[in-house]
């Protein structure tokens, strides 16, 4: 059964609702046979990661940056994951009070340089998130785990 990893840092009340909604959409009707593991940024590791068939990122934009918890887990997992996990699709998602260029610009960085290929354009939000926000983000897990059941691509 293909994995569907959920990376996050959900450090404020708009990230946890974009959290929620790109989780709910991995469980959408007619999406079967994706086992969704979550994994908080701090905690997910190298076997998760070689384990899994797809990644979903989230992250704040803090101070320009992708949050440093989002930066641990790329720090501990670059290597050992670095040939195993060629071509696997990721998606992201990023809150930020005014910005999230910096933030999207270097994870797309390190995701280029473990040859992961970009599922999805990132759901970007700055503010609290609008209704078209959080349907934003519920596509983009409906969408990875679509593709990973075989049922988009």
């Amino acid at each position: 059964m293909p994995r569907l990893l959920v990376v996050h840092h959900t450090s404020s009340p708009a990230l946890q609702a974009m959290f929620e909604a790109v989780v709910s959409g991995t469980a959408a009707d007619g999406i079967e046979g994706v086992a969704v593991e979550i994994r908080p940024a701090l905690t997910a590791a190298a076997p998760d990661v070689l384990a899994a068939d797809g990644y979903l990122l989230g992250t704040p934009a803090n101070i320009g940056y992708m949050s440093g918890a989002l930066k641990h887990f790329f720090d501990t997992v670059y290597y050992p994951c670095l040939a195993a996990t060629v071509r696997r699709p990721y998606a992201l998602y990023v809150h930020g009070s005014n910005d999230t260029g910096g933030a999207v610009r270097a994870v797309e960085s390190i995701a280029a340089g473990l040859q992961w290929r970009r599922a999805r354009p990132p759901v970007c939000v700055t503010g609290g998130p609008s209704r078209a926000d959080l349907a934003a983000c519920w596509e983009l897990g409906a969408t990875m785990a679509a593709e990973l059941s075989g049922g988009a691509g």
